[in-house]
C-alpha cells in the first residue's frame, strides 16, 4: 500500500514588508508569517505548531487548531499554469508541509495521521485571505482559491516530535468520512447550501471552534 508522502517542510516567523504593486487598496506595509522557509532535516511538531513558525495576526492564524499547514502538491502545476508562474515552488502557498498523494478530495475533518514522531488530526479547511495574494503578487487570488475550494487543511498535533521530508503520513483514522475538506469548502461558503447539512458540519466533533461558530452562523 502507498501512503502519502510529505516532499517538503517549511517554516517562518512573521515579518514586516512594503509592498508597492498596487494589487488590492490596502496599506503598503504589512506583517504576515506567510513567507516559509524550506527546512533541511527534522523539525519539531509542538501543539502550537512546527518550530520555527509563527504567525502575526493570532486573531485568525495560529492556535492548536492550527497548527500546522498542509497543501498538496499536485496543485502547483496547475496553478503554476494558470498564473503565468513557473516560478512558483512549494511553500509558495503559506503551507508547512507539502504533500503528495492527498488531496482536499481525498481528506476528511476528524482523519488522524501518523507521520514520524507525531499524531496529527485534521481540524478544518485551510480559509486563505488577502495575504496570500499579496504573497505571490497576484491580485485575485484568494478568492480564486476559495472559489475551487483548494486552500489547504490544517491539523491538530495530537502528539509532538520530529518530522522531515520523506516520511509517510499514515492514515489510522477516519471517523467521519461524510466531511471531505472539499465538501466542507462548499458547506462554508454556501456551493452547498442545505441548512441540514451545514448543522451537521458543525456539530462534527473534530471541525474546529472557529468553524464550528462559523457554521453556526449566516454563509458568508
Amino acid at each position: 500500500m502507498t501512503h502519502p508522502v510529505v516532499l517538503s517542510i517549511q517554516v517562518g516567523m512573521p515579518r514586516t514588508m512594503v509592498d508597492e504593486s498596487g494589487i488590492d487598496q490596502l496599506d503598503a506595509q504589512w506583517i504576515s508569517g506567510i513567507y516559509k522557509d524550506t527546512v533541511q532535516g527534522p523539525v519539531r511538531l509542538t501543539v502550537t505548531g512546527p518550530e520555527g513558525d509563527g504567525q502575526a495576526d493570532l486573531v485568525y492564524h495560529g492556535g492548536p487548531h492550527q497548527a500546522v499547514l498542509l497543501y498538496a502538491a499536485s496543485h502547483y502545476p496547475a496553478w503554476r499554469e494558470e498564473l503565468g508562474r513557473p516560478d512558483l515552488v512549494f511553500g509558495d502557498f503559506g503551507e508547512n508541509l507539502t504533500v503528495e498523494g492527498l488531496t482536499e478530495a481525498d481528506v476528511c475533518i476528524g482523519d488522524r495521521y501518523e507521520l514520524g514522531e507525531t499524531l496529527l488530526e485534521v481540524s478544518q479547511p485551510r480559509q486563505p485571505c488577502w495575504k496570500l495574494s499579496r504573497r505571490n503578487g497576484v491580485a485575485g487570488l484568494a478568492q480564486e482559491v476559495v472559489r475551487k475550494g483548494l486552500g489547504g487543511w490544517y491539523v491538530r498535533v495530537l502528539r509532538e516530535g520530529n518530522v522531515e521530508a520523506g516520511q509517510e503520513l499514515i492514515r489510522l483514522a477516519r471517523p467521519y468520512p461524510d466531511w471531505t475538506i472539499l465538501r466542507a469548502n462548499d458547506i462554508i461558503y454556501g456551493r452547498e447550501a442545505d441548512p441540514v447539512t451545514r448543522a451537521a458540519l458543525a456539530a462534527c466533533p473534530a471541525i474546529s471552534p472557529r468553524w464550528k461558530e462559523a457554521l453556526s452562523g449566516n454563509p458568508d
